[in-house]
């Protein structure tokens, strides 16, 4: 895997440059991010280590309810799951405040309860019952239960790609075919998908409503097999030109040519088995040196789940920049793809990816110049700007270049 780096700008201008009030909200926004995902994790982490010796009381309550193993679990795994979802509450709060601040998200704070709580919800069931296969792979494999844990985590992760745009998704936004909403654009996304020699049915691309809740636009491709679908967003028909918008489809389509879904699947997988086992060790470890302090009475004891969601919570830290560069990597072809595959269908397929990623600049208060440190540990995509410079600048079909995707003649 390479990674992104933009060409060498012959000019100085800032091509998505803010206005000074923008620029300084941008910044400003920035800031806030930063804050709330360093600070975050490490408030997380804090809380988390003090609440380790609660292990105990809570296990002891799981063992007075009943004496087997996976009954217990019904207690303790919700008990913990409940106490990281209020330990993450305030974090969520005022992430939603400072969206709503900042004229990036408009919904309601009784909408954003519920939707709250649908998750949570969501979050405690889907947890109790991971976790509840977790630990009986602890106790009936002590040595290997992270490497047989890991063999299962994959055809869940796989499962739970497809079935996400069916059951999660519609609980917390409404889609509905784009065809009936406005076939005229359809027929525009299917001259992009023609040229690309794709036919995505119609049924395939759907319409968000996500005017609801934010202000600026997306577009995203969800699902496996069968649930695999584009999914615009109805704030990218309203702020963008009819070319930005074929430029973002072409992006996402290249995202669903390119199997960008599963070759992330694929990547993760040796990610997630060496964390894993970097899990294993350290919970093992912990449980011997301090576990006795601790009122821990074994790995495999409900009593040591507190410690093992601190553990996730720092090695899922540690494993963003790796997920992220990935992340990068892959946008970064879609970008390539989305500006060949509407080449001759738009005046100017340059000026078009440039103009989206200006006119999102504007919407979502992108900072031009990101801090390098926080884009390598945070940014899923290259920066705003990285990537309007890019286009700016690639011309495959320049006399003496070649297209990554498409060939000369088309």
């Amino acid at each position: 895997m390479t990674a992104f780096t933009p060409p060498p700008a012959t000019t100085s201008k800032c091509l998505c440059a803010l206005p000074p009030q923008k620029l300084a909200e941008a910044i400003a926004l920035s800031h806030w991010s930063t804050g709330l995902y360093f600070a975050g994790t490490a408030w997380l982490l804090l809380m988390l280590w003090l609440a380790v010796r609660a292990g105990a009381p809570v296990a002891r309550l799981a063992g007075r309810v009943s004496a087997r193993p996976w009954v217990q679990g019904l207690v303790a795994a919700p008990a913990w799951l409940l106490i990281f979802v209020a330990l993450n509450l305030p974090l969520a709060l005022l992430g939603h405040h400072v969206g709503l601040h900042f004229g990036l998200s408009v919904e309601s704070w009784p909408a954003w309860w519920g939707d709250w709580a649908k998750s949570t919800g969501i979050y405690v069931v889907v947890g109790t019952v991971v976790l509840g296969v977790l630990y009986a792979l602890m106790r009936h494999a002590p040595r290997r239960w992270w490497l047989w844990f890991w063999i299962i985590t994959i055809p869940i992760e796989v499962f739970a790609v497809f079935v996400a745009p069916i059951v999660i998704d519609p609980l917390f936004n409404k889609f509905e075919p784009l065809q009936k909403v406005d076939p005229a654009l359809v027929d525009q996304l299917e001259r992009v998908a023609a040229r690309g020699g794709l036919h995505i049915p119609p049924s395939r691309i759907f319409l968000m409503d996500a005017s609801r809740k934010v202000t600026g636009p997306n577009a995203y491709v969800t699902g496996l097999g069968a649930s695999k679908r584009i999914v615009v967003w109805d704030t990218t028909i309203h702020e963008e030109t009819p070319d930005e918008i074929l430029f973002t489809y072409g992006h996402e389509q290249g995202h669903y040519v390119l199997h960008h879904i599963a070759k992330g699947i694929a990547f993760s997988v040796p990610v997630i088995l060496l964390f894993y086992w970097i899990a294993f060790r350290l919970l093992c470890w912990l449980v011997r040196v301090r576990g006795p302090r601790w009122g821990i009475d074994s790995v495999a004891g409900w009593s040591s789940l507190g410690l093992l969601l601190f553990l996730f919570v720092g090695l899922s830290f540690l494993a963003d920049p790796i997920g992220n560069a990935m992340s990068r990597h892959i946008e970064h072809q879609a970008d390539v793809y989305g500006q060949e595959v509407i080449h001759g269908l738009v005046p100017s397929a340059r000026q078009a990816a440039v103009d989206s990623f200006c006119s999102d600049a504007q919407l979502w208060l992108d900072n031009p110049h990101p801090n390098r440190f926080v884009e390598f540990w945070t940014y899923t995509h290259p920066s705003t700007e990285q990537r309007a410079e890019f286009a700016e600048h690639y011309d495959p079909w320049a006399p003496g270049r070649r297209p990554k995707y498409f060939s000369k003649g088309n």
